[in-house]
């Protein structure tokens, strides 16, 4: 009972204090509510922030690897192409090497033959020095004339001097500025001047008294001459033949109706025919170191039924006009 007297008087205590604390929780709820939300801001945005930081993680790492596949995709392309265009570059390389070789052979066997180029080479070394030693012979006889003819021109300038000198001549009774008395013997000009006969100028006719008192020297004046008659007849006409001709003049072809409309394709025929006849050679084929044995032929090329046709009957055109090929019926031949 005292304890209930005591609490009864301590009532009004508690309830004060237990009010103030509820005043002090209201107020501090605020704040805790306020930290509370700080608290949950912070850990939502750090497990967005951790979790989109994931998906850019994952993101990059399929871009790398999708990109790593492109890459190596293309990069297979690349080793590919470049891997043919090697082995192409190879090939070529080789068929321009046998091409080359075959060539080479085909233009020493059957175009420049070496042994009639050297025989060709002799021969015309040996005439070259043939025509040499002619132009020779040649130029020697061209600078004789020459000088032959400088002798007979000085020859002929020495006795023109001595006839236009000939005045110069010693006499009997007195010598000549050649034939010097003080000499043993004349000068070869005075043997010179012997043998010659002086210049001897042409007169002149004296010239006619222009004046005339009797007018017998004075020119008259021809009469004049009527030039002759032409042939054909003055005036518009013409010659009958001249007209003939012009209204019965045969007719003159155009260069477009005087050539021929197949004439391009015969051309081509003709040039054909040529190459063909210039280009292949049907001998047979004879080695070089034995020329009296004759070439085996190999095995690919016959058989036991005869020559395969093949690069003959069915490659190349027959030409039965220029037998170039046998002239067997193509149902005969044998295949």
């Amino acid at each position: 009972m005292a304890a209930m007297v005591r609490l009864h008087r301590q009532t009004d205590q508690i309830v004060e204090e237990s009010y103030q604390r509820k005043n002090e929780a209201e107020n501090q709820r605020d704040k805790e509510f306020v930290a509370a939300l700080k608290v949950q801001a912070w850990f939502r945005g750090s497990r967005t922030r951790s979790y989109i930081t994931h998906l850019n993680s994952s993101a990059n790492i399929i871009q790398k690897r999708w990109r790593g596949y492109l890459g190596r995709r293309h990069f297979r392309v690349l080793v590919k192409n470049s891997v043919l265009i090697m082995k192409l570059n190879h090939y070529n390389e080789k068929a321009t090497k046998i091409q080359k070789m075959w060539r080479g052979y085909y233009i020493r066997k059957y175009v420049f033959n070496y042994h009639s180029r050297k025989r060709y080479l002799e021969a015309l070394q040996i005439k070259n020095e043939i025509v040499r030693s002619e132009l020779e012979e040649y130029a020697e006889q061209q600078e004789q004339i020459a000088y032959r003819k400088r002798e007979a021109q000085e020859a002929k300038k020495r006795e023109y001097q001595a006839r236009k000198y000939h005045f110069l001549i010693s006499t009997e009774v007195i010598p000549g500025i050649f034939n010097s008395p003080f000499l043993p013997y004349p000068s070869e000009k005075e043997y010179i001047l012997r043998s010659v006969k002086p210049l001897v100028h042409k007169k002149k006719k004296p010239e006619k008294d222009p004046y005339d008192p009797v007018c017998r020297s004075y020119d008259l004046p021809k009469p004049m001459q009527l030039p002759p008659l032409p042939e054909k007849p003055q005036g518009p006409f013409r010659d009958p033949s001249d007209v003939q001709k012009q209204r019965y003049k045969p007719f003159q072809q155009t260069l477009r109706v005087s050539t021929s409309y197949t004439a391009l394709e015969e051309a081509r025929q003709a040039m054909k025919a040529e190459e063909w006849v210039t280009r292949l050679n049907d001998n047979t084929f004879v080695p070089f170191s034995k020329k009296d044995q004759r070439y085996e032929p190999m095995l690919h090329t016959t058989s036991q039924y005869g020559h395969l046709p093949f690069g003959t009957h069915f490659y190349r055109e027959e030409f039965l006009d220029k037998h170039i090929v046998p002239q067997t019926p193509p149902d005969m031949m044998e295949i």
